[in-house]
């Protein structure tokens, strides 16, 4: 990979000093936030005097950070120079592993797509994945301009139980190994030199919902992933619930419905042996259906006035809309957003609001994700883009 940004601005000097490194995050941050912005106004947004102001702003435009964005024109005297942060200062990596399809996305720091792979997920086990990503990452830093200098930040999502602490997945990636562990992503740090965020994958699709999709408005809202698999991420006052044990949103394990495949619930819990694709499927057979190969076959026979596929698609929503009252009794959401290819089928967050009128003391307001199987990969640049500036402008210990 390419050098490193920080150090760019000392130069062949010592490291600077703290009162340094304050004034320069404190400019950094202020042209990020408010530019194009001139070397006077950034001044007076900071307190800092504009000696210090100018000689800090020529140092960020010498390490590539900051550039001149024109004239500010309708100003007496001397015409003075805008500046705003350089999107080309570095970029940041987003990497979403699925069951089935791995992607990975590069952003500039103010969130623009630069590149995106997208592969079939290595089956060989943990290893051959982190070897698949590391292969990914460094073909986008081949095939990126020069002029984007460095990676600076990962954001990587993943299925499973993610320990806060740790980082590791502690459980429930069963497509990543047999004992639904996986923690070869710690070397990922390591082998690039730049902070690595890994997260539940649907804890992801939240944060990329906050951050592209309908929830940039609601503090308080829950992403539910209705799919191959039922889960949910929860942000709370702005804020990405975890839990202790990093399993906050495992709502899959909820006992919900005892029609459930016992074997199939003991593994992967009993809403999402029952909610999923697959407990749709079952359903399905179950109704008397022929070799129903697929849920999106299901929910297509429903809208087609099939009989046994409009009771199968209506129990659906009321399971469904069982876990939302659960979810809403305990944390009361502003918003709630269904995501995956059951939740965004045409009409089903209708059918959910209906059943949930029936069931819950107050209604939510329930919405379709905007960002469709973006949602993951888009959640991962945030987390990455977020690091990569705390990274940047970090006062050094």
């Amino acid at each position: 990979m390419r050098g490193n940004l920080r150090d760019s601005l000392s130069g062949e000097s010592p490291r600077p000093n703290l009162l340094r490194e304050l004034s320069e995050q404190a400019i950094l941050e202020t042209i990020f936030r408010e530019g194009p912005i001139t070397r006077p106004e950034i001044a007076e947004r900071t307190n800092i005097s504009k000696p210090t102001v100018s000689a800090v702003v020529d140092r960020l435009v010498a390490a590539h950070l900051v550039q001149p964005a024109g004239e500010r024109p309708g100003r007496r005297g001397r015409t003075p120079l805008a500046f705003t942060v350089n999107s080309a200062a570095g970029f940041v990596i987003g990497i979403d592993i699925g069951s089935t399809r791995l992607r990975v996305a590069a952003v500039d720091i103010y969130g623009e797509k630069l590149r995106e792979l997208e592969l079939e997920t290595a089956t060989e086990g943990p290893r051959a994945v982190e070897e698949q990503i590391t292969g990914a990452v460094r073909q986008i830093d081949r095939e990126l301009p020069p002029s984007h200098r460095e990676l600076l930040a990962m954001g990587v999502s993943t299925p499973g139980v993610v320990d806060p602490v740790t980082r590791r997945v502690t459980s429930l990636a069963w497509h990543l190994s047999a004992t639904g562990e996986f923690d070869s992503l710690a070397t990922l740090e390591s082998r690039f030199g730049v902070p690595v965020l890994v997260d539940n994958d649907i804890n992801m699709a939240a944060v990329g919902e906050k951050w592209h999709g309908l929830a940039g408005g609601a503090s308080t809202f829950v992403f539910i992933s209705i799919g191959a698999g039922v889960g949910m991420g929860i942000v709370i006052e702005n804020d990405l619930f975890r839990g202790y044990h990093g399993a906050a949103g495992e709502i899959g394990f909820m006992p919900l419905d005892a029609a459930a495949d016992e074997r199939d619930a003991r593994r992967r819990g009993n809403l999402d042996a029952s909610g999923s694709a697959a407990g749709v499927v079952r359903a399905a057979r179950q109704a008397g259906a022929r070799n129903p190969s697929s849920a999106q076959k299901v929910f297509a026979a429903a809208a087609a006035g099939e009989p046994w596929a409009v009771r199968v698609v209506d129990d659906e929503a009321l399971l469904i809309a069982r876990a939302v009252c659960a979810v809403v009794t305990v944390l009361d959401p502003q918003l709630v957003v269904l995501g995956g290819g059951i939740g965004q089928a045409d009409g089903f967050v209708d059918a959910v609001g209906v059943h949930l009128r029936h069931l819950c003391p107050v209604v939510p307001e329930l919405k379709v994700s905007a960002l469709g199987v973006d949602a993951v990969v888009d959640g991962c640049l945030a987390a990455g883009t977020e690091r990569a500036w705390d990274s940047i402008t970090a006062v050094p210990a």
